[in-house]
């Protein structure tokens, strides 16, 4: 049983992931920031945790997760705000959230990133580009620091009822994939603490998700 903290808890991956974890026996702590989030939480099996990552310092969040086995980052302006809240967000909050997690004492760290291709090919906002921008900083901040991190990096996120099925790699071609299946490949990653320290790019396909880890995990 892992104790997970997860940072962006409210949110569409955040809410999947706290049901997913609390039927396979470990205990979800999602961050919450509204007071109605709270009690929808506790109704998926959760133990939700009040704060606002834009108004936390790193010792204030590491306060907030002491205890925690893994903390997962899925949080994001989801283009609310435009660049300022995506640079606070998805930027500083980030680095906010990795020098926590080495104040706590805590060794594993997940964060669902962007796939490169995002947007390849289209006319594309400055906003939209700002946000491609953070994130590849925010992989580099992570992938410097010395956790035993993962970068997850989802292709299009669609709200269709997941497949179990995915197609994960190093480097793989761009597509669609349902929240529903990022959230279980993320449970299935924490229950694989062999695996750290890669970058995984993730798409819907036709191998089933405990599988498509398992042979990251071996290679």
């Amino acid at each position: 049983m892992s104790k997970v903290f997860i940072i962006g808890g409210a949110g569409n991956i955040g809410r999947r992931l706290s049901s997913l974890l609390a039927t396979q026996g470990h205990i979800a702590r999602p961050l919450f920031r509204k007071a109605e989030q709270e009690q929808p939480l506790r109704e998926r099996g959760a133990e939700p945790v009040n704060g606002d990552l834009t108004r936390l310092d790193s010792a204030a969040l590491a306060a907030l997760m002491a205890g925690s086995d893994v903390v997962v980052f899925t949080a994001g302006a989801g283009g609310k705000g435009g660049e300022e809240m995506t640079n606070a967000i998805d930027g500083e909050g980030l680095k906010t959230a990795v020098a926590a997690t080495q104040q706590a004492g805590i060794k594993r760290f997940l964060l669902v990133s962007a796939f490169p291709e995002a947007g390849r090919g289209k006319n594309l906002s400055a906003n939209f580009e700002n946000y491609m921008r953070v994130k590849k900083m925010a992989d580099v901040a992570l992938a410097q620091s010395q956790l035993d991190w993962v970068i997850v990096r989802p292709g299009t996120l669609t709200d269709e009822q997941g497949s179990g099925k995915v197609n994960a790699g190093l480097a793989i071609p761009y597509g669609d994939i349902p929240r529903e299946d990022v959230a279980a490949t993320l449970a299935e990653i924490i229950d694989r603490p062999d695996l750290n320290r890669i970058i995984i790019e993730l798409t819907s396909g036709e191998v089933a998700i405990r599988e498509a880890v398992g042979h990251l995990a071996k290679d």
